[in-house]
């Protein structure tokens, strides 16, 4: 079994490009989906120190970007980075930077909760 787990972990990821940048490095993974479609793992990983147990850790945040989502995240991005590096909100469109917000159904009240990440590892452990 412990076999078929690595000839998959293999088989998934395509191409890395670690970036490393101060205290951080970011990971951007192409990896396949079971259906031979690609997407994009970005992964940041800091290096951190635990108190408790006197040692180094690793804390990694990851994000999943799908294809039919590439080119709305580099507009994004894009227009984040221009208006750093500029000062100006750049001329795009609203049609190509859809909102963010999605409208609530008619007669149907959405909750929304934040969810740290500690809650989701404490979370899996329970199961």
């Amino acid at each position: 079994m412990e076999e078929n787990e690595n000839k998959e972990r293999e088989r998934e990821e395509i191409f890395s490009r670690p970036v490393r940048a101060g205290k951080r490095t970011y990971f951007f993974d192409v990896k396949s989906t079971v259906g031979e479609e690609y997407y994009i793992t970005i992964t940041e990983s800091k290096r951190r120190f635990n108190n408790e147990q006197g040692k180094f850790f690793y804390e990694k945040h990851k994000l999943f970007l799908y294809k039919e989502d590439f080119d709305k995240f580099a507009n994004g991005l894009s227009d984040v980075i221009e208006f750093i590096r500029t000062g100006k909100a750049p001329d795009r469109p609203e049609y190509e930077t859809e909102s963010l917000v999605e409208q609530e159904p008619a007669g149907i009240k959405m909750i929304h909760k934040s969810i740290e990440f500690e809650d989701l590892s404490s979370e899996s452990e329970k199961v």
